[in-house]
């Protein structure tokens, strides 16, 4: 693709008799990936300043540096802001693939999982292939990616819209993160519908204050052609009352709302509840415990009639929607007394919650296990370790990707909320260990919390990330377990 298309649409300047118009082979802001007849595009990062790795480019072929200043070099493209440039120049290399696909784009805290992977199954349901890219993993129809991040860089992003539209997808359903738009990931996408969830603490080490984390937030709404949001949420009624385009709100609380549900009824096997609609009664069963998922299941289906899908074939999708990976999931115990619940939560909100959703079936005691990342915000510790006191009859504190903090300063980060109530605790680093202790002294009618990692098949310690799934540990435990009980009731060796 000829330069002069790559930069359509950008403010940029050059001593154009230099740099001329020659073909580009590949764009990047990643000075290791470029090869001959590439552009590289520099980007200041919170720790390098790729500016700096223009020469390292030219060395390896890059055939033209877009950049924010002049580098003295012949091949430079000047343009006042890269980050918001790349992109487009991303857009334009692949030709724009997301004009040929209805996205549905999904924000907030807590929830932004749960609600794509429901608009994708509902989807499938009426037989209509639909890209996905999210936490877990990206999917283009059937195909499965793994994912680096929620919501990835420019060039990866249209790379998968690229594929989408390939593969004859007329859907693509995302999660968008306050941390993508505030650095412009998503340049400009254009959304047929937008969700917001909720707002909760979260991320304050990048966004330093909720007001900022809220704006970045906000953004999202400003390349939407249609908004769902929950306004039974503080920030979500604020966001109701100041985006300009088409609002859908959903609510448990305001019999107002464009999607109301009542008579709601939760239970270990998931909720049930009526939902009106603009006079239209639909009974929704969701199989996943807990109230969040009743704001999840009507952010599905408001978000699915607003992308143009009959209400009944919305709510006959959510009908027939299973559990998500690692949110509220049961996971087996081999018909043992107690259950054993793996979740996401990893902020105050989510972690209150899962625990007040498990509070309403446990039948003995609730006992939750839980730490906090380390080199993330440090804040959100104690008040954790709160709700965990305030909520739980037993909390072990653990570890959850301590990265390069020490595990048990972490650890004291969180006792510092604990120790504020009479709740019984113990400490135990080793997540692994913790699982067993947990499991191990697990009475008939408890309910034990694996809170943090949910979908995470992963442990970072230090800078090394090493496999861990939950899913697999506890069954190795159980099965352990069941080979000590055995041994136990075998008569004894003569």
């Amino acid at each position: 693709m000829k330069l002069s298309d790559i930069l359509k649409g950008i403010s940029c300047t050059a001593d154009w008799d230099v740099v001329g118009d020659p073909e580009i082979t590949d764009v990047s802001d990643d000075s290791r990936r470029i090869a001959p007849g590439s552009m590289y595009v520099c980007i200041k990062g919170a720790r390098v300043d790729g500016h700096n790795l223009a020469v390292e480019a030219l060395s390896k072929g890059a055939a033209v540096i877009l950049c924010e200043h002049d580098l003295g070099i012949r091949s430079q493209v000047l343009t006042a802001d890269t980050r918001k440039a790349y992109p487009e120049v991303c857009a334009n290399f692949f030709g724009h693939p997301a004009d040929r696909l209805k996205l549905i784009g999904v924000t907030g805290t807590n929830g932004k999982t749960t609600i794509t992977i429901l608009l994708k199954n509902i989807l499938r349901s009426l037989g209509i292939s639909a890209g996905l890219i999210g936490t877990i993993q990206n999917e283009i129809g059937d195909k499965v990616f793994p994912t680096s991040y929620t919501t990835p860089e420019a060039y990866t992003l249209q790379t998968l819209f690229d594929g989408m539209v390939r593969a004859g997808c007329p859907y693509a359903v995302m999660e968008v993160t306050s941390q993508a738009l505030a650095q412009n990931r998503l340049g400009k996408l254009n959304f047929a519908v937008s969700v917001f969830t909720n707002l909760t603490q979260d991320h304050l080490d990048y966004h330093q204050t909720m007001e900022n984390y809220f704006e970045a937030k906000k953004q999202l709404f400003t390349m939407s052609d249609a908004a769902v949001i929950n306004i039974d949420d503080p920030y979500g009624k604020k966001l109701a009352e100041s985006v300009e385009c088409r609002v859908m709100t959903v609510s448990a609380q305001n019999p107002s709302a464009d999607f109301y549900a009542h008579d709601i009824v939760c239970s270990m096997e998931g909720v049930s509840f009526k939902m009106e609609c603009h006079g239209v009664t639909c009974r929704i069963r969701y199989a996943v415990p807990g109230m969040f998922s009743v704001y999840n299941a009507l952010c599905a289906v408001a978000a699915c009639t607003a992308a143009g899908i009959s209400l009944e074939k919305a709510v006959d999708g959510i009908n027939q929607a299973k559990g998500t990976c690692g949110r509220s999931e049961l996971l087996p115990t081999g018909g043992r007394d107690f259950a054993v619940i793996c979740d996401y939560s990893h902020t105050p909100d989510s972690l209150q919650k899962i625990l007040e959703t498990a509070r309403e079936y446990t039948k003995n005691r609730l006992i939750v296990l839980f730490g906090c990342g380390g080199d993330r915000d440090r804040t959100k510790r104690p008040i954790m370790g709160r709700i965990a006191a305030q909520l739980a009859d037993f909390i072990l504190i653990t570890s959850d990707n301590p990265r390069t903090e020490d595990p048990m300063k972490i650890i004291q980060d969180i006792l510092e909320g604990v120790q504020d109530g009479q709740t019984p605790y113990i400490t135990i680093p080793d997540r692994r260990e913790a699982i067993s202790y947990a499991l191990r002294h697990a009475q008939p009618g408890d309910v034990v919390i694996l809170a943090g990692k949910g979908h995470e098949d992963y442990q970072v310690i230090g800078t090394e990330k090493t496999h861990f799934d939950e899913h697999e540990i506890v069954a190795q435990i159980i099965e352990e377990m069941n080979q000590e009980q055995a041994q136990d009731r075998s008569p004894a060796s003569v």
